[in-house]
């Protein structure tokens, strides 16, 4: 026993329980290294020869009784002192050590009871050692001050800057500071398995004399336990031989106890190193282990990482090390080798989907399977079935790794591990989001995938454990994120941007929406310091945009430079150092009382900070009034789930993407196999080389569809399954509940980051799109409900004014535009309310000139199609014999118009005259405008086509005059819509501007019947070249989508509108009879044989033949029918490569020959 500083007066010890019934305590350890070290801790009385050492008896602990009574038989003890208590030595009245057994200056009593120190740390021992049994001391502290009493080994030595417990050999307590102490100090009260402490009762558990060897050992012992090569090769082999005969992991508390030794008998700095280096052999043992088909070396890998996470202390330094690296715990990687993965033997049998249809989707349709087909389907699902349960056993305990990392009850040792996890994890995606640049430095996508998953697991069962603990919060289902998170400045966002813009122009404009809604006050001082890093970028860039007013700008307009400034990160880490106040609101005629808010930096946060105390809301400081005021969940699990959004945003949704690609592959390979099968059965039986070349490629094509089949089953139990699909789906529940709670709060919806409406929009696509046909996002749960709310959210939010990022704007237009492109996501939006739907309308017959109005065209357009003249098809009809580049995309679905939002936007145009004009006159505006530039563009390529010498094409150039192409059919479109729905606008001239917009009208009309229609003009010629990239180019769709709007005026008006529409067309000077007769086909009667090939409505085929075999098609790219042969070679080709080719190249694709002509070929009938 010993004491440090003060005053101090001992008393008598007592014995308060006998261990003689405890059994023996001893380990496997050499018995002569065993002996040496007892005879080295007692050594024997100093009369022996030097030789006596070497015959000595050996000693064990059995023997230890005897040789110490041996030892005070020798010493001439006191008859008294020989019938001394069972597991003390030394005399029975305990007094102070006044001989030897103290340092620094002390004044100590005659008795030997009392002592008082006179030096810094000045440390006395006592006459007695304790090594066995319970024990109680009682100690009079007679003076203030700060003093360590407790207990210490023989070789523990004193100086003046360590006392007791400020050593490896000895505890103390400091009842003035309430802490423990050695070497490092911890709040008083935890109990340890070897040395348990209570009220002043020390328990020693087994033998004492086993903890003195060991610490003799770990003396030793310890440096060599922060080299990495011994801690891999024996260390982490030994503790893995501990678990390797299976059970739970709480079945095997020897790693428990061999923590709590490294952690008591090692120095702190030894234990971190040694911890560093087994979890990074870990983590490239499990990184770099082999796929086998039971998983075997992955699941013990995580056993052992589990069975060390449950170590308290130990968790809590591996937490704080590093997190990025710990990803790679929870990543399954994919094989890449499917024979080293034993995977075709896990699934020895393998299918791929064999009918397509006419767009070489692949058909479900199970009724129509052969008996053979059916029963290979079921083996292979079979086999999918059990790689799945393998993998799930994986998975299951890479959640108890997180479960445990996010275990909120272990605060006997300070912070708990899930505040540390989260301040780590927060930092984190600091990293992965400040360094997209930089992906040397980011976690793969890949990991992030799986990490995700994991997280989102744990989240939920801490969530739900929450919900049963506390029936008035909610539950896993109804999760969001609360508005207050975004605006009050205890989450940072990094560089993230806002739906407002920038962080400090949003706090200065609405300051007071915050003390209003929120009852949060700014500092006006606080405000002009964090904005002077922008003063020059204001100066710039003019008048801050206001959100709370602002008008949505058009493409036309520069985007504000302080939106990407390099100063945006200071600026949006200003809430997290402002002064921010919260107003009492109960007391409406007292001045506010203002309560200061210390918001700390990421890495300094305490659990008090993000859970709050009292009269503090931690995380959900500043609740506004729309906010229910109804308990969530713990806070600390807002913030994790808050990172879970912004992680998705960051590389999940990306990488969901790219895996799709080998399902990709197994439907080619299946469509090309079948494609061989085919040709196999057709081919002559006298061409054997032909049929030998097949049949090589039908084994090709079959080996690959095994391997991606066995691989496509792993990618779809790891990424795919129906277990993953609905985590994405409970995402985007998330992002679109919070996105209603944070529009609730008005104007501060502003706050919130953009990636809440990036999430909502890219995990509805992955579902739609990256899921299927494995999982059907019809079968989840509410999911018509889902999908009304997020088409509710694209409908509002599209054209909101509080929204000022350009790209934020487009991205909503773009999944806005998507959405009404198929029936079910249709009829979504048709189920929102009418105020909301009237109000989405409003939006998309805003005038054109100060916006980007394009995608909205073009959603107007998608509302139409299948309504309009001709307009019933999904692919152009010259396009028909192609094949199309992706089946899926939007503008590749089959009509599905909208009547009621037809009719809502015929109801706007009848009643608001003014906004009908302003939306028409920009619609004749920019048809003006995209049909000047496209003949503009097409007299340039044709003026390149027509010179002798080589000459280059922009492809680029190419791309945009098709585009401009377009965008005049789709404003040609929206005029018809309009005028079949509202005529009056046109034709009724008592509406002002009637007369003046049927005028121009007609002026347009007439102008691109003029440019279409003439003979041998510069629109057949360029049509003619059939270039790559302007394949859209072509007669038909824009003039039927003229003759739609003239057989609406000219023919199914009334008399007075026929008569009025028909007089200002032939009145306008640019009007041309032969155009309409050219369009309708007339006068073809004299025409010679190549005018006849001019387009009419009267010859015009919708639905040309296809090639009737493989040598119709163009022996070049294999996608159009012959159509050119060469001058004087006579090759043939498509007009679309050889016009390509002669751009750049004037010789043959085949023989080299310079080509002098090409002439339009046809398949002669005889073939």
């Amino acid at each position: 026993m010993s004491s440090k500083g003060g005053t101090a007066l001992s008393r008598r010890s007592y014995r308060l329980a006998s261990d003689a019934d405890n059994p023996k305590v001893t380990g496997i350890v050499n018995e002569k290294l065993l002996s040496d070290y007892l005879q080295h801790v007692f050594p024997a009385s100093g009369k022996q020869g030097p030789a006596s050492a070497a015959y000595r008896k050996s000693l064990t602990f059995q023997d230890l009784g005897a040789h110490l009574e041996k030892l005070l038989a020798e010493d001439n003890v006191t008859e008294d002192s020989r019938d001394q208590i069972e597991g003390c030595l030394g005399p029975l009245t305990v007094v102070l050590d006044h001989s030897s057994g103290f340092e620094g200056l002390l004044f100590v009593d005659d008795d030997l009871l009392g002592v008082i120190g006179h030096s810094n740390f000045s440390s006395i021992r006592a006459t007695t050692c304790v090594y066995k049994g319970k024990w109680v001391y009682e100690v009079l502290v007679s003076s203030q001050g700060l003093m360590q009493i407790g207990w210490c080994t023989l070789n523990c030595r004193f100086n003046q800057e360590e006392g007791v417990g400020d050593t490896p050999d000895s505890y103390a307590y400091d009842g003035n500071r309430v802490r423990k102490w050695n070497v490092t100090t911890t709040n008083y009260g935890k109990e340890e398995k070897l040395v348990e402490r209570d009220s002043g009762t020390w328990q020693i558990q087994g033998d004492p004399t086993i903890l003195v060897t060991l610490a003799h050992i770990f003396n030793h012992f310890a440096p060599l336990m922060c080299k990495v090569y011994l801690v891999e090769d024996v260390l982490m082999n030994f503790l893995l031989s501990i678990l390797e005969g299976g059970g739970s992991v709480d079945e095997h508390p020897l790693i428990q106890q061999l923590l709590d030794l490294f952690w008591l008998l090692m120095e702190d700095h030894e234990v971190n190193e040694c911890l560093k280096q087994l979890m990074m052999s870990l983590l490239r043992a499990y990184r770099f282990s082999p796929i086998i088909p039971d998983l075997g070396f992955q699941i013990h890998y995580l056993r052992l990482t589990t069975a060390i996470l449950r170590h308290e202390k130990s968790r809590k330094y591996l937490i704080t090390f590093d997190v990025l690296r710990s990803v790679v715990f929870f990543y399954i990687k994919t094989p890449l080798r499917v024979k080293e993965a034993g995977l075709d033997e896990l699934i020895p049998t393998t299918w791929w989907p064999t009918r397509f249809d006419k767009e070489g989707k692949d058909e479900r349709d199970t009724c129509e399977e052969t008996a053979e087909e059916r029963l290979r389907r079921r083996a292979y699902e079979r086999g999918c079935h059990r790689l799945k349960k393998r993998i799930e056993v994986v998975e299951e305990l890479q959640v108890q790794i997180l479960r445990l990392m996010l275990n909120n009850k272990d605060k006997g040792t300070g912070e708990a591990s899930r505040y540390i996890f989260l301040n780590k994890f927060r930092k984190f995606l600091q990293e992965n989001a400040s360094n997209r640049g930089n992906p040397t430095v980011l976690c793969p996508p890949e990991y992030m995938v799986c990490f995700i998953h994991r997280l989102i697991t744990a989240i939920r069962s801490y969530w739900d454990e929450g919900k049963r603990k506390s029936p008035g919060s909610i539950s896993s289902e109804d999760a969001y994120v609360p508005p207050q998170l975004f605006y009050n400045g205890k989450v940072d966002y990094f560089d993230l941007q806002r739906l407002g813009g920038l962080l400090s122009h949003l706090k200065k404009t609405l300051k007071d929406d915050l003390a209003a809604k929120a009852n949060i006050i700014i500092d006006p001082a606080e405000i002009q310091a964090s904005s002077m890093d922008d003063l020059d970028e204001d100066e710039e860039t003019g008048a801050a945009q206001r959100p709370s007013g602002a008008v949505a700008m058009g493409g036309a307009l520069a985007r504000p430079s302080w939106l990407s400034s390099p100063t945006l990160g200071r600026a949006n880490r200003f809430l997290s150092t402002a002064a921010v106040s919260l107003m009492t609101p109960r007391r409406p005629l007292a001045p506010p009382e203002k309560v200061k808010v210390r918001t700390l930096a990421v890495e300094q946060r305490t659990e008090e900070d993000i859970e709050g105390s009292h009269g503090n809301d931690g995380l959900l400081l500043g609740r506004p009034l729309e906010e229910p005021d109804q308990p969530i969940t713990e806070k600390s699990l807002l913030e994790i789930l808050d990172g879970v959004v912004m992680m998705y945003n960051l590389s999940v949704h990306q990488q969901l993407g790219k895996m799709v690609v080998v399902s990709d592959d197994v439907h080619e390979y299946a469509v090309a196999l079948k494609d061989t099968e085919e040709k196999i059965a057709r081919c002559p039986s006298r061409r054997l080389d032909i049929l030998e070349e097949l049949q090589k490629s039908q084994k090709v094509f079959a080996e690959k569809l095994n391997h991606l089949s066995r691989r496509l089953a792993w990618i779809n139990a790891t990424i795919y399954s129906k277990e993953k699909m609905l985590d994405v789906y409970w995402l985007l529940r998330v992002c679109i509940r919070t996105i209603e709670h944070s529009d609730s709060t008005g104007s501060l919806f502003a706050f919130m980051p953009e990636f809440y409406l990036n999430v909502a929009m890219n995990s509805y696509s992955a579902l739609k799109n990256y899921f299927s046909p494995s999982n059907c996002m019809e079968e989840l749960p509410g999911y018509e409900e889902t999908l009304t709310q997020l088409a509710a959210i694209l409908a509002k939010h599209f054209a909101d004014p509080r929204i000022v990022g350009t790209d934020i704007k487009d991205s909503l237009m773009q999944a806005l535009a998507s959405y009404v492109c198929y029936p079910q996501s249709l009829r979504a939006v048709e189920r929102i309310p009418e105020e909301q739907r009237m109000a989405m309308m409003r939006n998309l017959l805003a005038p054109y000139e100060q916006r980007p109005w394009a995608q909205t065209n073009w959603i107007l357009v998608r509302l139409w199609r299948g309504c309009g003249f001709g307009y019933r098809y999904t692919r152009l009809p010259h396009l028909l014999k192609t094949k199309p580049e992706d089946a899926n995309l939007p503008s590749l679905q089959k009509p599905c118009p909208s009547l009621l939002l037809q009719r809502h936007m015929a109801e706007l145009l009848s009643q608001d005259k003014d906004m009908a004009a302003s939306f028409l006159n920009s619609v004749l505006n920019q048809l003006n405008w995209a049909f000047s530039e496209f003949i503009g563009m097409i007299q340039e390529i044709q003026q390149a086509a027509e010179r002798p010498e080589r000459n280059f094409v922009d492809t680029r150039q190419l791309k945009v005059c098709a585009t401009c192409f377009d965008l005049s059919v789709s404003l040609l479109r929206v005029l018809e819509m309009t005028i079949t729905l509202v005529p009056e606008i046109f034709l009724d001239w008592t509406r002002p501007s009637a007369e003046l917009l049927l005028r121009r009208l007609a002026q347009l009309l007439n102008q691109v019947l003029n440019r279409v229609t003439a003979e041998r003009n510069l629109f057949d010629r360029v049509v003619n070249l059939r270039l790559p990239g302007l394949e859209s180019v072509d007669h038909y769709p824009i003039l039927v989508a003229v003759t739609g709007i003239l057989v609406r005026i000219l023919v199914d008006s009334d008399k007075h509108g026929i008569s009025r529409a028909a007089s200002v067309l032939l009145s306008d000077p640019c009007f041309q009879l032969r155009s309409i007769q050219y369009l309708l086909g007339e006068g073809d009667a004299g025409a010679t044989s190549a005018d006849q090939k001019h387009f009419s409505l009267h010859t015009c085929n919708v639905f040309p033949s296809q090639p009737t075999s493989e040598d119709d098609l163009c022996p070049i790219c294999y996608a159009h029918s012959i159509s050119a042969i060469f001058k004087p070679c006579s090759h043939k080709s498509c007009k679309a490569c050889i016009n390509q080719h002669l751009m750049n190249n004037k010789d043959c694709f085949f023989c080299k020959a310079t080509i002098t002509g090409v002439d339009d070929y046809t398949k002669p009938a005889s073939s």
